[in-house]
């Protein structure tokens, strides 16, 4: 294990009517204006924005509303959000709703406190924010774990790059699985999709020998994929989406990268996909997995090996390493499919096929992955995803 210091700043309410415990402990700590985001009208056809916003006026807030936060949310989207906070003089932002809403706020209170341009001083200058507008955040659709990190997908139009930016960590988030119920059935097991993404990501970055947080990271595995079965007979089954929505903060808040060198690979990739496509991230992770660790799981066998019988049950016995590997990546491929996600990106719905060259020319390659991938690889592994 490599060495670490770890602490965490989100403080984490979770369960019923967790927003009501929270925020009247929360909210006298920060200033009067309070900027309330969230995305589409979900938030106020489930009741949770009059919930919400009630509580905001129970504790003397002012209330400054930015809707219209996207599924992959833009840089312009943030510069709007950024211009909003300085406007309006916030001092606090609270994000409502899933990973985007909340990736998209993170750098918001970051723009909002600086001149310079956040793209640029990260990506050209690599220099990375250090003053905030505090936040909070309020989960209503898990599976990014975007509460628990301060990093933050974000899509810059103009640069045609989907890209991590850094931004704050939220002081608190509210999980209550209440909130995810109304979610259809498809963002639930996408989101679910995603987290199982994370651990595998994770899991599979170096050392190469097992850790405690490898351990862990097997944990949370069997968890999402025993839970997602689970509301695959029973969407409405409250107890399996309280499961999925803790595993989502696990996977992201620290614990499992403890000592790691993260994967990622996949992630880089899809991030790509959805610059030039701005599809579902979670079905984009769902098709892309299968193809990439097929040509990576004969260089990192013994990780695969290991994860096809610890995760997915597969015997040893009469495989060798190799051959076990890959039966574990099998079953990876069968229960994508088995809970109804796509295995092409023309399942998807992507049309223009040139798009994988972009990616592919485009895409980040991670430290962490057990393959150097060229980028004809990448092209290579795209093609076999359509």
């Amino acid at each position: 294990m490599k060495d670490f210091i770890y602490s965490y700043p989100a403080r984490v309410y979770f369960g019923e009517k967790a927003a009501a415990k929270a925020l009247p402990v929360e909210l006298p700590k920060v200033g009067k204006t309070v900027m309330l985001a969230y995305g589409g009208g979900s938030v106020k056809k489930s009741g949770v924005y009059d919930e919400i916003f009630g509580l905001l006026e129970e504790t003397g807030k002012e209330v400054v509303d930015f809707a219209g936060i996207m599924p992959n949310p833009t840089y312009k989207k943030v510069q709007e959000g950024a211009a909003l906070v300085r406007e309006k003089g916030v001092d606090f932002i609270l994000a409502v709703g899933g990973g985007s809403v909340i990736d998209c706020c993170k750098i918001i209170a970051a723009q909002a406190v600086t001149e310079r341009d956040i793209w640029e001083m990260e990506f050209k200058d690599h220099v990375y924010p250090s003053e905030f507008i505090p936040m909070g955040a309020i989960v209503t659709a898990s599976g990014t774990g975007a509460e628990m990190s301060n990093g933050a997908v974000i899509t810059n139009e103009d640069t045609m790059e989907k890209a991590g930016v850094l931004g704050t960590y939220a002081g608190f988030a509210v999980l209550d699985p209440a909130y995810t119920m109304s979610l259809p059935a498809k963002q639930v097991i996408s989101g679910a999709f995603d987290t199982l993404s994370h651990s595998m990501e994770t899991y599979l970055g170096s050392p190469r020998d097992i850790t405690l947080s490898d351990e862990i990271a097997e944990a949370v595995m069997r968890n999402v994929i025993r839970n997602i079965r689970i509301l695959l007979k029973d969407m409405n089954n409250r107890e399996a989406r309280s499961e999925l929505m803790w595993a989502s903060a696990m996977a992201e808040n620290g614990i499992l990268k403890i000592g790691k060198v993260t994967d990622f690979q996949a992630h880089q990739i899809e991030h790509q996909l959805g610059a030039y496509t701005d599809c579902n991230h979670g079905q984009g992770l769902a098709v892309i997995h299968p193809a990439l660790y097929r040509h990576l799981c004969k260089d990192g066998a013994k990780q695969f090996a290991r994860m096809a019988r610890k995760v997915w049950d597969i015997p040893a016995e009469g495989r060798s390493e190799e051959e076990l590997a890959l039966a574990g990546v099998e079953a990876l491929a069968d229960f994508a499919r088995e809970i109804g996600m796509p295995a092409t990106f023309t399942e998807m719905g992507i049309t223009d096929k040139s798009v994988l060259k972009k990616v592919a020319d485009t895409c980040n390659l991670t430290a962490g992955c057990c393959k150097k991938l060229s980028r004809e690889e990448i092209l290579e592994i795209l093609e076999e995803c359509w």
